[in-house]
């Protein structure tokens, strides 16, 4: 321990110089910002960034990139609260309780909130990194086709419960919508297409990013066309930095979804976006004001953006101790370390000693920027509430068109975005969430993949999905989560626990 310790320190010391204060600066400000505009998410950055540090020296490239991921998945934040547009997936939880808040004219507060959860889930994962990873990534290990199949399935099923409180059929009827959108394309184990109908394009599967900023964007821009009186925001309210009361009053909340989050990042294809929902769910399950859950619940805001930043550092420890990345941004990072000569996985303690403890201090740096630039830029960030919605919608609108495109230059993808963006404002008049909608297309082929994984290794039996130990429990949650919104389930379960202490009384 001493040793690591040592490495860390060292680590946190050469960064005071200022060429390296600079790069901390000016990357982890790249990262809010790519963050922050629609179609551009951590995965693009990390990659757009990797091409331009290969003359660098690793320990600087690393660092640059880690800020970078950092700071995007932060910057998603800004977009969901003031204007109900998740600059990346990871952050369409927090929409659901930081817009609400801004347009109750807390948009200020609810900023300052999202930055002091954001720096304390990276803290907390940091943590996780440098005193568990060896554990957790040995856990991680034990995963199979049947746990992640189960896995996907619950981050549907949990969606669709949290984002639809009133009706969750509605909420998971979009989440198997997403899940079916995923099946066109390419499937893939043998490579064969699925619901192409001979169209070239289709045959290519429909883009994450193109369906996530038609579904937000897009959809968004329909609905201020229709109602001409729509309004984001009433005012951004005067205080922005929590109060030391309010951070202690949800402190529990804030370690609870850090280790949720860094958990959720651990296993490989999860990522920030489960990690979100996931602290989501537990804090609304402990909460004494559930009902406030989704109508502007400084809870539910913290939770997800502390969910969702400790799941970087969690998706960091596979790079690390196993070389198999936890998110895609992660699986970037991971090209990156490589290309720079440093070799991620079990012998990493051997070939490089002191680097694990070094990415430590990095993602502790880019945590301390997001919090510092977060707490600054606040108020600049809050003078895109004085441009009117007419104004403002136009730039969103041609962001979104150049980002759908910029992805992979197809015309096809601005199609995407466009055809999205009709189906949510559709769904939204119907009182349909988009969230289960859009991680229905994230899980999909994870769902896809480990199922059909999972028939090939058990000869067709579908017996190892409900006997493996983490997949009984996972299988268990899942089905009792369904259950247990069906009104006659729970009052027969009410009844049954009101029966056994009375039974245990006439004994």
């Amino acid at each position: 321990m001493p040793e690591s310790l040592d490495y860390f320190l060292s680590a946190v010391i050469s960064f005071s110089a200022p060429a390296t204060l600079f790069n901390i600066f000016w990357a982890t400000l790249l990262g809010m910002t790519v963050g922050m505009l629609p179609g551009l998410t951590a995965t693009l950055g990390v990659a757009l960034l990797t091409t331009l540090t290969f003359s660098m020296d690793a320990g600087d490239a690393i660092l640059i990139l880690i800020c970078m991921y950092v700071g995007a998945i932060y910057g998603g934040s800004r977009s969901a609260i003031l204007l109900n547009i998740p600059g990346t997936p990871a952050n369409a939880a927090s929409a659901l309780d930081g817009f609400p808040l801004a347009r109750s004219g807390k948009a200020g507060h609810a900023l300052g909130l999202a930055t002091v959860g954001s720096f304390f889930g990276s803290f907390v994962g940091m943590l996780m990194l440098a005193l568990i990873a060896p554990i957790l990534a040995e856990f991680a290990l034990k995963f199979g086709s049947p746990e992640f199949f189960w896995l996907a399935l619950f981050g549907i099923v949990i969606s669709g419960r949290l984002t639809a409180i009133d009706d969750p059929l509605k909420g998971w009827i979009a989440g198997f919508l997403g899940l079916l959108v995923a099946m066109v394309g390419q499937e893939g184990i043998h490579a064969y297409q699925r619901f192409s109908y001979g169209y070239t394009d289709l045959a290519g599967g429909f883009g994450l990013l193109p369906a996530l900023v038609g579904a937000f964007g897009f959809a968004e821009i329909l609905q201020v066309m229709k109602n001409r009186d729509y309004e984001t925001v009433k005012n951004a309210g005067d205080r922005i930095i929590p109060r030391l009361r309010e951070i202690v009053q949800n402190a529990r909340t804030i370690v609870r979804s850090g280790l949720i989050g860094t958990l959720m990042g651990i296993l490989p294809g999860v990522g920030e976006d489960m990690g979100a929902w996931a602290s989501y769910a537990a804090a609304r399950r402990a909460s004494k004001k559930k009902d406030l859950f989704g109508r502007g619940s400084k809870e539910g805001l913290i939770a997800s953006e502390t969910g969702n930043n400790a799941a970087v550092p969690g998706a960091i420890i596979p790079v690390l101790t196993l070389a198999v990345p936890g998110s895609a941004p992660a699986a970037v990072l991971l090209a990156a370390m490589f290309i720079h000569g440093v070799r991620p996985g079990p012998l990493i303690m051997i070939e490089f000693p002191g680097f694990v403890y070094e990415v430590v201090a990095m993602v502790l740096a880019a945590s301390v920027g997001v919090l510092i630039l977060g707490l600054l830029l606040t108020r600049p960030l809050l003078l895109v509430l004085r441009v009117r919605r007419e104004y403002l919608m136009p730039v969103i609108f041609v962001l979104c068109t150049i980002g759908s495109f910029a992805i992979a230059s197809r015309i096809f993808d601005v199609w995407v975005m466009l055809g999205f963006g009709v189906l949510g404002f559709l769904l939204r008049e119907m009182k349909y969430p988009m969230a289960p909608l859009v991680l229905g297309i994230v899980l999909g082929d994870i769902l896809d993949k480990n199922f059909r994984r999972a028939m090939v290794l058990s000869d067709g039996s579908i017996e190892p999905l409900f006997t493996r130990p983490i997949s009984a429990v996972l299988a268990v949650i899942t089905i009792g989560v369904i259950l247990l919104t069906i009104p006659q389930v729970r009052r027969s379960l009410g009844h049954l626990v009101s029966f056994m202490p009375n039974r245990g009384s006439r004994e």
